[in-house]
């Protein structure tokens, strides 16, 4: 694969990016284990292909994730839309701890030590990672705001928000982009977050576009996963839920067949067509992926163009998934929109 992809931008007056993103969660945790010099090279090879928005977050590694793409960020900055987010904490002491933290003075020290972990001055896109409730968001994302004044960020984001804090958010500052996770196996942001992209200009970035794998047809359940990978611990990917999980690819294999493409290559392909059927700016979806030929063959999905018999035969599939997407979905906006 050689020519590069197209480009769209994040919200009215976002960032330039190339139409696919790359998610780097994975190069450090949650996956199994790294090949850390692959990683390195995959996210070369991207930029040769045109992707410019590559996604982090302090969360992933404890920082770790920041510190591994920092040099190459610093490499091509000026090529690089570099996105991170704050807001969920870890404990030294328990690694099984998660906490939601959006107070200002929090989000402050967070930027900071973000920056530092990048050895950069400047975020071009900065997400509230989850939204706790218990903090007016008027007052988080205000001090979002403070960081676009102070230089520190170009661009706001939010992740995994309702359609009416979406709205409540951007009366506060522009917001650039909503990543929230989207797949032929997770509609559940079009019920409200969608809508209201639509309506105010705001970019989706679509996280597990793939289905965490289910939806490159390679994986079929937690059996096949290394010991250390966290979708273990998803109720989708567990015995009988995964049985028929993995029996919901079957027609997008077919159509996959048919286009003399992977079975991943349609997913995204239908993920990224999600930005003409629901009248949204841009849908820039962040595939993970460690290796150079995954990314490859993931960016192919750009050039693919589902038929509208084709999306009519995958839109049943949503419906027909077992299991929730994470054992506590406490803090998605699946749990504040029931």
């Amino acid at each position: 694969m050689s020519s590069t992809i197209e480009t769209t931008r994040l919200g009215t007056d976002g960032p330039l990016v190339g139409v696919q993103g790359l998610g780097c969660m994975g190069m450090s945790e949650f996956y199994g284990p790294t090949d850390t010099q692959e990683a390195l090279a995959t996210l070369e090879r991207a930029l040769e292909l045109g992707v410019t928005l590559f996604d982090t977050a302090d969360v992933y590694g404890s920082g770790a994730n920041e510190e591994l793409i920092g040099p190459f960020v610093r490499a091509h900055r000026e090529q690089v839309v570099l996105a991170t987010k704050f807001a969920i904490e870890r404990r030294a002491d328990d690694p099984h701890y998660r906490g939601i933290n959006n107070d200002p003075a929090y989000i402050r020290k967070a930027v900071d030590a973000s920056l530092r972990r990048l050895g950069t001055d400047v975020i071009d896109l900065y997400y509230m990672h989850r939204r706790d409730p218990d903090v007016p968001l008027a007052e988080s994302v205000g001090a979002m705001a403070e960081l676009v004044a102070a230089g520190k960020v170009r661009h706001l984001g939010l992740s995994e928000v309702t359609g009416p804090e979406l709205r409540e958010a951007h009366a506060v500052h522009p917001i650039a982009a909503l990543q929230s996770e989207w797949s032929l196996f997770a509609r559940g942001v079009e019920r409200s977050a969608v809508p209201a992209a639509a309506e105010l200009g705001v970019a989706l970035v679509p996280y597990s576009p793939l289905g965490r794998g289910f939806l490159t047809g390679a994986v079929t359940d937690a059996g096949q996963l290394d010991a250390s990978d966290f979708r273990r611990h998803l109720p989708r990917f567990s015995g009988e839920n995964a049985a028929g999980n993995a029996e919901l690819v079957a027609p997008v294999r077919k159509i996959a067949e048919q286009h003399g493409a992977t079975v991943a290559q349609v997913a995204l392909a239908w993920v990224q067509q999600r930005a003409a059927v629901h009248g949204l700016t841009a849908v820039v979806p962040i595939p993970g992926t460690r290796k150079r030929t995954r990314l490859e063959e993931n960016l192919g999905a750009t050039r693919l163009v589902l038929t509208e018999e084709e999306l009519a035969e995958l839109e049943p599939i949503s419906a027909r998934v077992s299991g929730s997407r994470y054992a506590d979905m406490s803090s998605t906006a699946d749990a504040r929109e029931v």
